[in-house]
C-alpha cells in the first residue's frame, strides 16, 4: 500500500490518503513498483492534447492511444541504519525524444537523526506545486491524471540537490516546512525543437498544515534557466536590422521563473475535495505569465468514488515589449509573442473504481475549451482549430 516507505515523500501530499495503511514492520530492503496502463481519445484532430508540457506529442483524430498515459516505475529502498535510508526509482513514460526509455527520478539518501527533522541529498522530486511529487503515480490521484490546466506547465519532475524538511506540532495539527535547492536535469521538446535545462538552478520553500481531515499549503518555488530555446531564427534577423532589445526578449538563458501556489485537500469519510491555485511569473517572452485553478470533489460509494471537477488556465498578454517597426520582422516577432497565450477551461466527469486493495480502475471524460485561439498548450494545432476537444480516458493504476 501507498503507506509504505517507497512513498512516504508522497504520501504527505497524497489526496488519496484514505487507501494508505500503516506496516508495523518494515524490511530493511524493499522492492515496489508502481503503474498506469491508459488509454485515451481525443474527439479532435486539429490539436493534439497532452498530460503536461514535457511530452512533444500527444493524442488527437479520435484513435485510441496508450502514449500519454502509460508509466511504469520501479523503486528501490534500504534502511542502511535506524536513521539512514536510501532510495532509487526509475520510470517508463513518454519523454522528449518519444522514446519510452527507463529514467532515473529518485536517488537520494534520507537521514532522520530526529523525527521532526528530514534530510534528503541527491535526485529528488520536484516539489513545485502541491501534490506535484507524486503525480507519476496515478494510484495516488483520485482522477486519471492530475488536472492538464494547473500541472501542465510544470514539466519538471525532479532535481539533483537536497532539502531539509521540519515538522512540529501545532495548535491542534501539524506545521510542516521544507526548503530546497539543486538543478535540474533534463530537456523539453515543443515547436522549436528539444530545449535541454539541464543544469538550471532551482529553490523552494514549502509550508504545509495539517489538522483532522484538512491539509493546507502554500509554497513558492524559482528556476533560473542554463540555456536559451532554440529562437536564433529570429533573434539574428533582429539583431541584425537593429533591434537588439527585441532580441533579447527572446533569450531564456539566465532569466528566471517564478511559481507561487496554495492549495487544500479535505478528506474524511466518504468526501473528498481538493482546491488549488498558481501564479507563474517568466523574465522572458517566450512565456506568457498565467494564473490557474481548479477544483475536484468525490463521493465515496463503497468501493466507487465519483468525482467531478473544474479547471482554469489563462495567460496574461505582454506589455511594455519592443516595438519592432518593420513590415514581415515585425510581424512575426509579434506573432511568435502572441503564441504564448494560453486560455483554456476543462471540465471532468469520472469514476474510480477499486476493486482490490492495490489496483484501480478509472473512467473520465473531459471537455477542453481553449479561448480566443490560445492554442499554446496543444501541440500541433491547426491554425483553423476551433478550440474545442473532449477526451475519454480508460486507465488501470496499480502498486505492488
Amino acid at each position: 500500500m501507498l503507506a509504505r516507505s517507497w512513498l512516504a515523500a508522497s504520501l504527505l501530499v497524497c489526496a488519496f490518503s484514505g487507501h494508505a495503511q500503516a506496516e508495523n514492520v518494515e524490511p530493511a530492503f524493499a522492492l515496489r513498483g508502481f503503474g498506469t496502463l491508459g488509454l485515451a481519445r481525443s474527439s479532435s484532430d486539429q490539436a493534439e492534447f497532452v498530460r503536461d508540457l514535457s511530452q512533444p506529442v500527444g493524442i488527437k483524430g479520435g484513435h485510441w492511444s496508450g502514449r500519454i498515459d502509460s508509466i511504469l516505475g520501479l523503486q528501490a529502498s534500504w534502511r542502511a541504519t535506524a536513521e539512514l535510508e536510501l532510495v532509487g526509482q526509475v520510470v517508463s513514460r513518454l519523454h522528449y525524444d518519444r522514446s519510452h526509455n527507463p529514467e532515473l527520478m529518485w536517488a537520494f539518501a534520507k537521514w532522520e537523526p530526529d523525527p521532526r527533522l528530514a534530510l534528503r541529498f541527491g535526485r529528488i522530486g520536484a516539489d513545485f506545486m502541491m501534490l506535484a511529487d507524486s503525480r507519476l503515480v496515478g494510484y495516488s490521484y483520485l482522477t486519471v491524471r492530475p488536472p492538464a490546466d494547473f500541472f501542465g506547465p510544470l514539466f519538471f519532475s525532479h532535481f539533483d540537490g537536497a532539502d531539509a524538511a521540519v515538522t512540529l506540532p501545532a495548535g491542534d495539527g501539524l506545521l510542516h516546512g521544507k526548503v530546497f535547492a539543486g538543478r535540474t536535469h533534463e530537456k523539453a521538446a515543443g515547436s522549436l525543437g528539444i530545449w535541454n535545462t539541464s543544469g538550471s538552478p532551482v529553490a523552494g520553500v514549502v509550508f504545509d498544515y495539517i489538522t483532522g481531515p484538512w491539509q493546507v499549503r502554500a509554497q513558492a518555488a524559482r528556476i533560473r534557466f542554463a540555456a536559451d530555446m532554440n529562437t536564433a531564427f529570429l533573434e539574428t534577423p533582429l539583431r541584425a536590422y537593429g533591434f537588439p532589445e527585441a532580441a533579447d526578449s527572446l533569450q531564456t538563458k539566465d532569466t528566471a521563473t517564478r511559481y507561487f501556489s496554495v492549495g487544500m485537500v479535505y478528506d474524511r469519510g466518504p468526501v473528498l475535495v481538493q482546491g488549488m491555485l498558481n501564479h507563474i511569473r517568466h523574465e522572458t517572452a517566450v512565456f506568457e505569465n498565467s494564473d490557474a485553478a481548479f477544483l475536484l470533489a468525490g463521493y465515496r460509494l463503497g468501493r466507487v468514488t465519483p468525482f467531478l471537477g473544474a479547471s482554469r488556465w489563462k495567460s496574461e498578454s505582454r506589455s511594455g515589449l519592443p516595438i519592432v517597426p518593420l513590415p514581415g520582422l515585425g510581424d512575426l516577432y509579434r506573432l511568435f509573442i502572441a503564441g504564448a497565450a494560453v486560455d483554456r477551461t476543462t471540465y471532468t466527469l469520472g469514476a474510480r473504481w477499486d476493486f482490490r486493495n492495490d489496483m484501480a480502475f478509472k473512467l473520465q471524460w473531459d471537455t477542453v475549451r481553449a479561448g480566443g485561439g490560445a492554442s499554446f498548450s496543444f501541440p500541433n494545432a491547426d491554425p483553423a482549430w476551433n478550440g474545442k476537444t473532449d477526451v475519454l480516458t480508460i486507465t488501470l493504476d496499480f502498486v505492488f
